[in-house]
């Protein structure tokens, strides 16, 4: 009689590691919760303290991408977890062949939003007010949008900057995503158009790795099958979580920010939305600070099967558009590839 590898039990519980925050833990917990249902065995937190949870300094200083996830990735290396889940946007653009992006869920809303003493919005905030970000990306976009506001850097857990407000700050901006899975949705004041502050590339979406002795990657986009050898009860329900037009709007969204050699601390933002269909379409905006503080944007679309690549190219169009001339990833000749089935747009904010 076959048995139904998706309900096989196993004998050892689900290893998932995780950052110690409430944030990480509860993502962490919803995504081990769906993967213990799934191959029906137990699920263990391994609690991970990175350095990004005890240092500090501005993420700038002590490394940028990355300080949230090595310690959590070295979980899984050592063999003291089975899976690991991290907020995609703290991932280095660089793949680590030792692991695998097994799975990528769909993703919570990737705006960023407005928490101010008095409610109201960014526009409603008076002149001279303090707004709490530790990040170069919204510090850039929000002065763009409000050159009067003080912009003050802050860090820490989502509580932390949430109880400054109304103390030494009057906003913070954080994560939609974060406040949601938290449950602290009323404390919003402002859901921020992305037409006004586009996100971190990758917000909002969580990344699920294993090593890469578990899965072995069939395309381009990092989807994993079974390996021989190994427990496919947990292969299949990997596979089962992993959101295809998710995967292919981080894809793209990542393909830009690795091919500008950026980091998530960088002041780059960008958003890929997919039209579904029999044929679905991939639409990327993104913007970039440039070196005096301004901005230049601009947006591609094309087949969500090309993610990769239109990533790329409206990398080299916001560098060429921003006058970098001597970047690795600008063709030589200044001229921007693009292919027929691709339709790319510029524009600058100043």
């Amino acid at each position: 009689m076959s048995v139904d590898p998706m309900t096989e039990p196993a004998a050892g519980p689900l290893r998932l590691a995780t950052r110690r925050s409430d944030l990480a833990t509860a993502q962490s917990r919803a995504i081990g919760e769906q993967l213990a249902a799934l191959t029906g065995r137990e699920l263990e937190l391994v609690e991970v303290t990175t350095q990004g949870d005890v240092d500090p300094a501005p993420l700038t200083q002590i490394g940028g991408t990355g300080v949230f996830v090595v310690a959590v990735r070295q979980a899984l290396v050592d063999g003291r977890a089975d899976v690991a889940v991290h907020s995609l946007k703290d991932l280095p653009t660089a793949p680590d062949p030792r692991l695998v992006l097994a799975a990528i869920p769909r993703r919570e809303d990737p705006r960023d939003v407005l928490v101010a003493r008095a409610g109201g919005t960014l526009a409603d905030l008076s002149a001279g007010a303090r707004v709490g970000t530790g990040s170069p990306r919204r510090r850039s976009q929000i002065a763009a949008l409000r050159p009067d506001l003080e912009l003050v850097e802050i860090r820490g857990n989502v509580g932390t900057r949430i109880a400054r407000v109304g103390d030494d700050l009057d906003a913070v901006v954080l994560a939609a995503a974060g406040l949601l899975r938290l449950g602290r949705q009323e404390e919003i004041s402002e859901l921020i158009d992305p037409d006004q502050m586009l996100p971190a590339p990758g917000q909002g979406a969580l990344a699920v790795e294993v090593r890469a002795d578990v899965l072995e990657t069939v395309d381009d986009s990092g989807r994993g099958i079974e390996h021989p050898g190994a427990p496919n009860s947990l292969a299949a329900a990997l596979r089962s979580i992993d959101d295809p037009g998710t995967r292919a709007a981080v894809v793209a969204e990542r393909a830009l920010l690795g091919a500008l050699e950026a980091g998530c601390s960088a002041p780059v933002g960008a958003l890929a939305v997919v039209d579904p269909g029999p044929s679905p379409i991939l639409h990327l905006r993104a913007v970039m600070a440039r070196p005096d503080g301004s901005l230049v944007s601009g947006s591609t679309s094309g087949p969500a099967t090309e993610a990769p690549l239109l990533g790329k190219q409206l990398a080299a169009q916001l560098l060429a558009d921003a006058r970098i001339t001597e970047h690795p990833n600008l063709p030589a000749d200044g001229r921007i590839p693009v292919p027929g089935s691709i339709t790319a747009h510029r524009g600058s904010s100043e």
